[in-house]
């Protein structure tokens, strides 16, 4: 028998996404009546109905909806990653390059931002993931440029001392525009 107790607490809220195409009120109905069963309440402020691909929701990080081809120009429902992690992701980033960190080494700033980087870029890695990764890359070069530019007192905008290249090649800061999008753990 397993029981809470000594610290030990186990997740109360379990997410679920029901995908149908037709009756969606009856799959809803039966999804309530399985949860009586199991003796789980259903929170019906977070619950709700959604018509994919007219409208898009979110759902443990990722943004579900209509999504483009780059290639053929198609649509196809999928995932990217959603609006409000890439904005979260942009504040950590802010925040490790911020004025506290002066004291600070260069390379341990660098290896905290890419240690962040590239466990954010391991987990949204599915789908039409370029445009947020090029909108993080831009993020954070801008930034550990503002906070080598401030540590060492110079007056410019930093770009000409701290070009790009400077910061991905001498530096180190991982680039996720040109990361391999290969998936070892899928099967062939």
């Amino acid at each position: 028998r397993i029981r809470e107790g000594l610290g030990v607490q186990f997740p109360r809220a379990t997410r679920l996404v029901i995908c149908c195409r037709g009756t969606a009120a009856e799959a809803m109905a039966t999804m309530r009546s399985m949860m009586l069963k199991l003796r789980l309440t259903v929170n019906e402020t977070k619950t709700r109905l959604c018509r994919v691909p007219e409208e898009t929701f979110d759902f443990l990080g990722y943004t579900i909806g209509r999504c483009w081809s780059p290639k053929t120009g198609q649509s196809y429902i999928g995932t990217r990653p959603s609006a409000k992690k890439i904005d979260r992701l942009k504040r950590e980033i802010s925040d490790q390059t911020s004025r506290r960190w002066f004291w600070t080494d260069v390379e341990d700033r660098v290896a905290r931002l890419n240690r962040m980087l590239l466990g954010w870029s391991n987990y949204f890695c599915l789908g039409p993931v370029s445009p947020a990764y090029r909108a993080v890359d831009r993020h954070a070069r801008d930034r550990l440029r503002q906070w080598l530019r401030r540590k060492h007192k110079l007056k410019s905008r930093g770009t000409s001392r701290f070009p790009d290249q400077y910061l991905h090649d001498v530096l180190g800061l991982v680039r996720l525009s040109e990361r391999p999008r290969s998936f070892p753990w899928a099967k062939a």
